[in-house]
């Protein structure tokens, strides 16, 4: 839990064209409307997140069904985050392009906590910070996973996979980006925030049985 009193947690979300629009906008609603559950649950204290959508450049990117969004920071001026999401979606030309592979491995390196979401996966072990252990990604793409990164063990029938040290996370495709964003926001804020946050977005959390270690 954050201690009272101090910075915000900076959320970095990365976009790119051809980004599934859930896959981003899922875990920004999740975090941002945490941010205003949170003023209504302690009205006058800090708020718990900065949110921000990281791109190559300020253009505005287009996502897979057509949205255009525009980003608040590109590689060269984003603040280091605390917290990283990596969302997915068509993941080829993001996954050919040498800049954002080379800020999702400087902004990894320094983040407390990365989180990939659905095909978000492949950019994570494309920049080498998913190397082994445990992952899971849309059920679609579990064999591709599998087969591109053998050193992963890929879970299958789980809506997200932590690492040990809770430094990492992938989730499955789409909603399950939210349950992680949920989760998150308890492991990271408070379980009171999480649930308040879940009850005004309407969404029935998927909570998995067990949780994952806290960050050593």
């Amino acid at each position: 839990m954050t201690p009272a009193g101090a910075p915000p947690l900076r959320v970095a979300l990365l976009a790119f064209d051809e980004v599934e629009a859930l896959d981003l906008a899922g875990p920004y609603e999740v975090f941002t409307t945490a941010v205003r559950m949170a003023e209504r649950l302690a009205p006058g204290a800090a708020a718990p997140f900065e949110v921000y959508c990281v791109a190559r450049t300020r253009q505005a990117v287009r996502a897979r069904a057509g949205l255009q969004v525009l980003p608040d920071a590109d590689f060269a001026d984003a603040a280091p985050p605390d917290v990283l999401v990596v969302p997915g979606g068509v993941v080829d030309a993001a996954r050919r392009c040498s800049d954002t592979l080379a800020w999702i491995a400087r902004a990894a390196a320094r983040a407390r906590i990365t989180a990939a979401v659905c095909t978000g996966a492949f950019l994570l072990a494309d920049a080498g910070v998913l190397r082994q252990g445990g992952a899971t990604t849309h059920w679609e793409d579990i064999a591709d996973l599998r087969a591109q990164h053998p050193g992963l063990q890929v879970r299958e029938g789980v809506r997200w996979v932590a690492q040990p040290g809770g430094r990492l996370y992938t989730s499955a495709g789409i909603s399950a980006g939210i349950d992680l964003s949920l989760h998150l926001v308890e492991r990271l804020a408070s379980r009171a925030l999480a649930l308040r946050t879940a009850r005004q977005m309407d969404y029935a959390w998927s909570e998995p049985p067990q949780q994952p270690p806290p960050a050593a």
